[in-house]
């Protein structure tokens, strides 16, 4: 029922694009602000409505895209405006109805809250329903807050967030005993034991001086999390750790915005999983939790100066810095700034020298900036620095950078270590296999580890490439046009693919086939020297081009096979 709910709230949030202006609009930045919302360009859709708004003022349309992209930007002191004009005009807009309950709740105005409710300003059967629990405890209700918070348990597929939050509302007043009695049931009585149990247990914990079970707890399901891993160190050398999680209703708010945020992310679309942590932030614009995730969902959103902004929040001596530091250098990396990403994972490997993350970011950044050497040699120290524990990847990494560089006897050696580490792993069997193909050797091997690849994913147009092209290579041409072509449908527009095709259509004597896919190949901009190598074919042939080359011609070729 909630996934329901929020989603016709999702279809909204997506700007109703099929609803008609009416006759007095003005097209023009109707139609900017559309496009500038499917780029998730939020301070341009907002603009972009905002400016419509001056032909047709009170056109729900308009107002509640106006609203999504200021909230989605945290503009929300100029979003509040449009909220209440698009309420007096009698329109009905459940994003609208957010801002609403935020201003009532900003200003503890909690009488307000529940007269939103009345007037039918709704958000969803769970936002609903924890926030007239918290609103009363915001009235100094708590017997009132309760019955509420149970109301929410009993409601079908809201008990595991109800018992959630009557814990952390127990916990907020000091009633302690009664917050672990609810936590310390979890999962058995249908709240799930993720993180933020975890945490707000021990923490209930250590205020019932209980630190021994809270470190037990966090050494049996939260280490990994940094923030779980510096609770425990905190209370494992004794320090005293108060509780933070929720002391004032605003602060229970904002943990069930990022609630909902955090357990519906992958089922809705990004930009309006981004207005609940806008929500949450207004609320609390200190949660580091909240930060990380609207980070995380502007960078997916490619709006790299906002999610730069959001990790430059996170303070310092904040145990997710680290984790913001990381992502904001990725994020600088793909904006386009490796200068400055850099500087910031430098700094990074001063402060956390034994953190094998940093050069592994460090490596990622050489490599996409073609600096292979300097990317083999960060990849290197984290393969040191990560020992027996080593992972596949960090192996397939730097042999890739190693390949750039022409030493393939290193990239082969640390191929092989990755296969070694985990022998399944396609796009080690994939590049390895193909690399063999390339320079002839091996080939039946090659062939072996490519269909292995393939097995594991056959709808990989790059794989299944690779093995048309080792088949081309064995001299087993009709075997490998069938593979080619199927390669060409999951990658149409791939110059290589298109290429290779060709060169199997040659084999088997369809020569016009053949000069269509080298001319496709050819629109597609492949590198210089591949692009010359085409026209050649193009211009006497590919039994001339090999021949030309010193290779073995192709009917030759597959009668030694």
């Amino acid at each position: 029922m909630v996934t329901r709910n929020l989603r016709a709230l999702a279809a909204m949030a997506g700007l109703l694009a099929a609803t008609p202006l009416s006759a007095q609009s003005d097209a023009g930045p109707y139609l900017a602000a559309r496009a500038a919302a499917a780029a998730q360009d939020y301070s341009a859709a907002a603009d972009w409505f905002t400016t419509a708004l001056g032909s047709d003022p009170t056109n729900p349309l308009l107002l509640e895209g106006a609203i999504a992209g200021l909230l989605a930007t945290g503009e929300v002191s100029e979003a509040l405006p449009l909220a209440v004009r698009l309420r007096d005009s009698g329109g009905e807009s459940q994003i609208a109805d957010m801002v609403l309950h935020l201003d009532a709740a900003q200003r503890g105005a909690w009488n307000e809250t529940f007269e939103l409710f009345e007037a039918g300003r709704s958000i969803g059967p769970l936002v609903d329903g924890v926030t007239r629990a918290w609103a009363r405890l915001g009235q100094g209700r708590m017997d009132q807050a309760l019955t509420a918070f149970d109301e929410v348990i009993n409601t079908n597929g809201l008990r595991g967030f109800g018992l959630y939050h009557k814990a952390l509302a127990l916990a907020s007043v000091g009633d302690f005993e009664a917050a672990e009695e609810i936590l310390g049931a979890a999962p058995d009585n249908g709240l799930a034991l993720g993180l933020p149990v975890v945490v707000a247990q021990a923490q209930v914990l250590a205020q019932l001086d209980r630190a021994d079970d809270a470190v037990a707890l966090l050494d049996e399901a939260g280490r990994g999390a940094p923030e779980a891993t510096a609770l425990r160190d905190r209370l494992a050398a004794g320090e005293s750790v108060a509780w933070n999680i929720a002391t004032t209703p605003l602060e229970g708010l904002s943990e069930l915005y990022v609630s909902v945020a955090s357990a519906l992310g992958s089922e809705l679309p990004e930009h309006f999983v981004l207005l609940h942590v806008r929500v949450a932030l207004a609320l609390d614009p200190d949660r580091v939790d909240a930060l990380l995730l609207a980070a995380g969902l502007l960078e997916q959103a490619g709006r790299h100066d906002l999610a730069q902004e959001a990790y430059a929040a996170i303070p310092a001596d904040d145990p997710a810095h680290i984790t913001a530091e990381l992502g904001r250098a990725e994020v600088l990396r793909r904006s386009g700034q490796p200068a400055r990403a850099l500087e910031v994972l430098e700094q990074l490997a001063r402060i956390a020298p034994d953190l094998v993350e940093v050069p592994v970011a460090l490596g990622d950044l050489h490599r996409s900036e073609g600096e292979n050497a300097a990317a083999e040699g960060a990849y290197g120290r984290a393969i040191e620095m990560a020992g027996e524990n080593a992972a596949w990847w960090l192996y397939y990494m730097r042999g890739i950078a190693r390949h750039a560089q022409d030493n393939w006897s290193g990239a082969e050696a640390d191929f092989r270590a990755a296969l070694g580490t985990d022998p399944d792993q396609a796009e080690v069997l994939n590049f390895l296999g193909y690399s063999l193909v390339e320079r002839g050797e091996a080939l039946d091997e090659a062939l072996g580890m490519i269909e292995r690849a393939v097995r594991a994913q056959p709808d990989n147009g790059a794989i299944v490439d690779s093995l048309g092209w080792a088949q081309f290579k064995l001299g087993q041409f009709r075997e490998a046009v069938g593979h080619l072509e199927r390669a060409a449908e999951l990658e149409p527009a791939d110059p290589i693919v298109n290429d290779h095709l060709g060169d199997g259509y040659w084999a088997v004597g369809r020569h016009t086939e053949a000069r269509f896919q080298w001319q496709r190949a050819l629109s597609f901009d492949p590198e210089p020297a591949a692009a010359e190598r085409i026209r050649r074919k193009l211009e006497v042939g590919l039994d001339a081009v090999i021949a030309a080359e010193g290779g073995v011609p192709l009917a030759r070729f597959a009668e030694r096979r």
